[in-house]
């Protein structure tokens, strides 16, 4: 598949909205960190294969010659990328092999922080960022190494037909941005993936998380550093009433065993909610329970209707699956672990870059980012979003990048 006809120029520069939020000197940075700096000059810098990866994740419908190409061609427009050549598929996957996955998780790492300034519609609760925990798999290519190392999960006959990454992230709601992401493979649980996400939660946040989540050790490794939990709880939990508050809540206390609750050993206050939802089909009790635990301050009917907001969890995963897609679920490209892996921190940069400009549309309207179209603003970003992309135009010569404006006329949903 090859790009769209029409705005060639345009398309030629769109890979630079990702040089907006990760300018050639933080990649510079995070090669030389990773000791993945090009040692002589080769058809693909290590740059260019950086921007490259992030690039396979910006424009997932494409044919990787043909991102390649566009990377290339936009770069001679420009009058710089001499040397840099369209290669054929064996050398692009030597040079993504010789690049690794460092680069990219450290360029990750750096830049995964919360893009909502305080006071943005539809992002806090009385003053608490609001946060997720929650778990998704990504298909990878069926390669026996993939298959040997990931896994696949069962299906009705034998087994599915691709194997599977498990990923857990926390996600920043209000703007639909991942702050911390854990991938292992598929029979990896998403609890054992959860407690390393939970450690970069901070006092300023209010993390919401669904019941399969809901143990004594994540509960209290979440907490740690301040943050306050809000998180739904399975039925069968010993919860007792110990104390009925007047909003309907009430306090318990939650222990790590039942051997705990017996003697009154090893446990936590926490508050407990109970509700239903009127005309629910199934009729479901909704139990929540929080480290919340005055109720004049997060009274139970705001926390209950607050509790949904987990759910935008599933947007990004519903974004990174299927709209930088093209609105089609399709398969990882990359046929080895190492690269499954740098491919998805690509896919996640790219989200990242897609929903930091968003983010800063919204800031400068006024507007919660939710009311924002994701598909629209991709498809925004691909056609014209960036004027001069952070590309030095010459040996010597950086090109200093200049902010973004997209046409942003019909991304409100």
């Amino acid at each position: 598949m090859t790009m769209g006809t029409g705005g060639r120029i345009t398309e030629h520069l769109s890979i630079g909205v990702l040089a907006q939020v990760y300018p050639m000197e933080r990649v510079s940075a995070a090669l030389e960190q990773t000791k993945r700096t090009s040692e002589r000059v080769r058809d693909l810098p290590a740059e260019v294969v950086t921007y490259y990866v992030m690039g396979l994740g910006l424009f997932m419908a494409v044919s990787t010659r043909e991102v390649l190409r566009v990377l290339v061609e936009g770069l001679q427009w420009l009058g710089g990328g001499q040397g840099v050549k369209v290669a054929g598929k064996a050398a692009i996957s030597q040079a993504r092999t010789r690049l690794g996955v460092e680069p990219l998780r450290q360029l990750w790492e750096q830049t995964a922080q919360p893009l909502i300034q305080d006071g943005n519609p539809g992002a806090f609760y009385r003053g608490r960022r609001l946060v997720a925990i929650d778990g998704t798999t990504l298909d990878a290519p069926d390669t026996k190494t993939n298959a040997s190392h990931f896994g696949k999960p069962g299906a009705s006959r034998g087994q599915s037909a691709f194997p599977q990454v498990r990923m857990v992230g926390l996600v920043e709601t209000g703007a639909h941005a991942l702050l911390a992401v854990a991938m292992a493979p598929y029979k990896t649980g998403e609890h054992t993936l959860a407690k390393e996400v939970a450690p970069k939660l901070t006092a300023d946040m209010l993390c919401l998380a669904d019941r399969l989540f809901a143990s004594f050790s994540l509960w209290k490794l979440a907490g740690e550093n301040g943050a306050q939990l809000l998180w739904r709880v399975r039925a069968n939990y010993r919860l007792p009433v110990e104390a009925l508050l007047p909003d309907g809540s009430y306090l318990s206390t939650f222990y790590a065993s039942t051997a705990d609750q017996r003697h009154k050993t090893n446990g936590v206050r926490v508050r407990v909610i109970e509700y239903t939802i009127e005309n629910h089909p199934k009729g479901e009790t909704y139990r929540l329970m929080t480290t919340l635990l005055d109720h004049v301050e997060a009274p139970a009917i705001e926390l209950a209707a607050l509790y949904p907001e987990r759910w935008e969890m599933e947007g990004v995963f519903d974004e990174l699956k299927t709209h930088l897609r093209g609105g089609q679920q399709v398969v990882l490209r990359s046929k080895t672990p190492a690269l499954v892996e740098q491919e998805i921190y690509g896919l996640l940069l790219a989200h990242r870059a897609v929903r930091t400009l968003m983010c800063r549309a919204a800031h400068g309207a006024k507007l919660d980012p939710d009311r924002l179209s994701f598909t629209h603003s991709v498809r925004v970003l691909r056609r014209k979003l960036a004027r001069r992309p952070a590309f030095p135009p010459s040996a010597g010569e950086a090109m200093a990048p200049k902010s973004i404006s997209g046409d942003t006329r019909g991304a409100v949903r």
